[in-house]
């Protein structure tokens, strides 16, 4: 028998006062899947992530998260959550709290598993108010993992933590995945979203605005980006397609939509171009050209 999507969104409306912060969202997420949420501040990823958790109560559409309602769902210990601003309680020891999260669910994960999994060895005895920012969100982790909860959604997980910590949070990630957990998370930081997800879908004004592969929204991106070590400081801004130009030291990077005209200018006007180099669009760009003429809204 098939399973049921993980995630089955029809309709998702979500209004505060006369602001509509979800407009009609439609997402269907099959199980094992793991995808990212992109899209500017305010463009509904938290609001959509809340309404999953039942925290909110739509005004209109319906959410089934593993073939159930949400509350039903979250009480049968389907679902695990790490929420943006997630606390912890004070005065404890994290072997305390992860004991106390641990004895709510009717199948737990064992402790030594969750231990290794959430990297939180040697944390244990630790009191909560002497974690580090990313040992917090490591313990997190662990709080949403200690029911083994098919779907895990995670809300701007890696905030807190160093590139090393984010490096082994997604190692943790792509680890669960392979176990067949659902992965459904929103981030800035969209050189994780291309590392790891299956699939990006990028929200903006509360709509899906493109769902696809990394790799599909790059190719579909128009920009391109052009490098090359700069010899003097004349103004690049002016030229043909160019959209935005940086500088990291003597490099030189042009973002334009037509690479070919920009070339063409470059060698007209006898621009020196050593060290070359036109690379298709990053994810972000891609992002920002798809978000770029819709105003976000909370």
């Amino acid at each position: 028998m098939d399973r049921p999507p993980a995630l089955d969104i029809s309709g998702l409306t979500v209004r505060y006062g006369g602001t509509t912060a979800v407009d009609g969202l439609d997402l269907v997420v099959p199980a094992g899947q793991t995808v990212a949420l992109l899209g500017p501040n305010g463009a509904g990823k938290s609001t959509t992530v809340n309404a999953v958790l039942g925290l909110l109560h739509p005004d209109a559409g319906r959410i089934q998260v593993l073939g159930r309602s949400p509350q039903d769902a979250i009480r049968a210990g389907g679902v695990g959550a790490m929420l943006q601003h997630g606390g912890l309680p004070s005065e404890a020891r994290v072997g305390e709290v992860i004991d106390l999260v641990r004895r709510s669910f009717p199948t737990a994960w064992p402790l030594d598993d969750l231990v290794v999994t959430a990297g939180i060895d040697g944390l244990l005895g630790r009191p909560v108010d002497a974690l580090s920012g990313g040992q917090r969100q490591r313990v997190l982790l662990a709080l949403a993992l200690a029911g083994e909860p098919p779907l895990l959604l995670l809300d701007e997980p890696t905030s807190a933590m160093d590139v090393e910590g984010r490096r082994a949070f997604w190692t943790t990630m792509r680890g669960l995945a392979g176990r067949g957990h659902t992965v459904v998370f929103a981030t800035h930081h969209l050189e994780e979203a291309d590392a790891v997800a299956d699939r990006v879908v990028v929200v903006a004004g509360g709509r899906i605005v493109a769902d696809g592969s990394a790799a599909s929204l790059k190719a579909g991106a128009a920009t391109r980006r052009i490098s090359f070590t700069a010899v003097d400081d004349r103004d690049l801004d002016a030229l043909p397609a160019v959209r935005g130009t940086s500088r990291q030291g003597s490099t030189v990077t042009l973002s334009t939509s037509d690479a070919e005209a920009t070339l063409r200018a470059l060698l007209a006007a006898g621009t020196p171009l050593p060290d070359l180099e036109v690379r298709g669009a990053s994810l972000e760009d891609a992002v920002l050209t798809l978000t770029s003429t819709i105003g976000a809204v909370r």
